[in-house]
């Protein structure tokens, strides 16, 4: 299951409640570009590992003059436990209501060990400073997903 979304579409608005509980709009970044990753829940392996490599890789994504936003359903405060045991440098924006993550299209049919259920796929959109959706990973690569996002850059 995809995202309806595509490269080259204008990225869906949105806001939402950050880890400190701050207000995060997607407008909020007009001219600049933005990292929108979502994963499917805070402080599980692969989640982890996507979520230090972004930090490990913080400054360097920075120098490309990217922001970095997290998205997953869990709620603000499972989000701030998150970002504090790993010292996450960006917001991650609690959706529980799926708000955000049903206008990415992100939500759907999963399967693990033959049994299938509902959940969110691990997806991240490049967003370019006119909001326009440069690049969108369908399964990102946890462990290399900075260099991955770097390397997809249109320079």
């Amino acid at each position: 299951m995809a995202t309806h979304l595509k490269e080259g579409d204008k990225a869906p608005q949105f806001t939402g409640l950050d880890q400190d509980g701050n207000k995060i709009a997607l407008k909020d970044f007009k001219g600049q570009t933005v990292v929108l990753y979502f994963y499917p829940e805070d402080d599980t392996p692969t989640c982890t590992i996507q979520a230090c490599n972004l930090r490990d890789n913080y400054a360097l994504l920075k120098k490309e003059g990217l922001k970095i936003i997290g998205i997953s359903p869990d709620a603000v405060a499972k989000h701030k436990k998150f970002e504090q045991k790993f010292s996450l440098p960006f917001p991650l924006i609690a959706d529980p209501q799926h708000t955000i993550i049903d206008k990415y299209g992100v939500w759907g049919e999963k399967q693990m060990f033959g049994n299938k259920y509902m959940g969110l796929h691990r997806t991240t959109f490049v967003i370019d400073d006119k909001g326009i959706i440069q690049k969108i990973f369908l399964k990102p690569k946890s462990a290399k997903h900075a260099e991955e996002i770097i390397k997809s850059l249109k320079r």
